[in-house]
């Protein structure tokens, strides 16, 4: 099994050995921001976004397993019709840029669909390509939507879609989750979108907004493969569960370590399991009381248990990105990568954890080959 480790200076290798441990391998694109990684099960392709600083975004391919690597085209936005109307940020009141500002998602499209790609940008723009990454072209349903105008920066300064989720049933049906702009549908690939998700309550908000789903800050949201109508989120204002597909959400609280958090994820065949890495609120992005956990339900989110076993329970500062958990194909295996540049393996569902390495820059993104 591989691990990819997206990081502050590279993408970074791991391979489980047989005594059923993990081993540091390969390092690519050294010295370079590599957010975000795809590995398409679909054709075996690799895809890896490099931000290069002055030279921009880029996007790269690789159709070994990492040995070697092709350019493909970064999404581009298309040049600002003349007299176009602003968007101003509802927070600051200055234009929304034109412009890629990061690639925040990546994603494939359906089984159905070979070549398909989603990409999810800052500041808000989703595009889609037909071809394997050599073209793109930016939704403008989603784009000139007029409630794009309520959206605001959350985690960045500019609104940016971070959770991009394709229903297995049907690769027409495809729900978004936006910083700060809530959640989103569409069921027609794109051509027409609906924000929905009931039920959420953004705290920062006044009250008489707090349940308008055009400012939710869902910070990652995830489906569950078997059972697609159930979608679990990290929200800034605690742990959601939706069993419809994201149209109605209900609110989860945990006593113990607590609810905040970037990154969740679910098990592939168990709906009812699910992993979060908590911190202590938005003001405080470290663990409850400097003691790592990861917290685990199985049912539902009826109850949750914080996993402790192998994790520093004293003086740990580790938060954990929205991109930075995941879980392979046979629900046993789990790792997170975290902003002081520690990674844990589990071999048991989450029970306990092993430390893959301490010695890595801070981790974007974790994903399993």
């Amino acid at each position: 099994m591989k691990l990819y480790l997206g990081t502050r200076k590279g993408l970074i290798e791991a391979e489980s050995t047989p005594d059923g441990g993990w081993r540091l391998g390969r390092a690519s694109f050294l010295g370079v921001h590599v957010p975000m990684l795809l590995p398409d099960a679909r054709d075996g392709t690799l895809y890896a976004v490099l931000e290069h600083g002055h030279f921009g975004t880029k996007l790269q391919a690789s159709r070994d397993g990492g040995a070697t690597w092709e350019e493909r085209a970064s999404p581009a936005y298309p040049p600002k019709p003349e007299g176009a109307t602003e968007v101003l940020c509802p927070m600051r009141q200055v234009p929304v840029p034109w412009n890629l500002e990061k690639i925040w998602s990546l994603e494939t499209g359906g089984a159905d669909q070979p070549g398909v790609l989603w990409c999810g940008t800052i500041p808000g723009g989703l595009f889609r390509s037909e071809d394997h990454g050599a073209t793109w072209s930016l939704v403008e349903s989603l784009w000139q939507h007029p409630k794009r105008a309520k959206w605001f920066g959350g985690g960045y300064d500019w609104p940016g879609i971070h959770s991009i989720l394709v229903d297995p049933r049907d690769s027409q049906r495809v729900l978004l989750g936006i910083s700060c702009g809530g959640v989103w549908e569409t069921a027609d690939g794109g051509a027409s979108w609906e924000c929905i998700g009931a039920g959420q309550q953004a705290d920062y908000m006044p009250p008489e907004l707090a349940g308008d789903p055009d400012v939710q800050d869902p910070h990652r949201i995830v489906r569950n493969g078997a059972q697609p109508d159930v979608v679990w989120m990290q929200h800034h204002s605690g742990i959601f569960r939706s069993g419809d597909a994201g149209k109605n959400w209900e609110r989860l609280r945990t006593a113990d370590p607590g609810d905040f958090g970037f990154a969740v994820a679910v098990h592939p065949a168990d709906a009812a399991t699910a992993w979060f890495v908590p911190g202590i609120k938005d003001e405080l992005r470290v663990p409850v009381d400097g003691a790592l956990s990861v917290m685990r339900t199985r049912d539902g989110g009826r109850s949750f248990t914080p996993a402790r076993e192998g994790l520093p329970q004293e003086h740990a500062y580790h938060l954990a990105y929205r991109h930075g958990l995941a879980v392979a194909e046979d629900g046993r295996t789990l790792a997170f990568g975290t902003t002081t540049g520690s990674v844990w393996t589990s071999a048991d569902g989450g029970e306990s954890w092993q430390r893959l390495s301490a010695e890595l820059p801070p981790v974007y993104c974790v994903r399993f080959g």
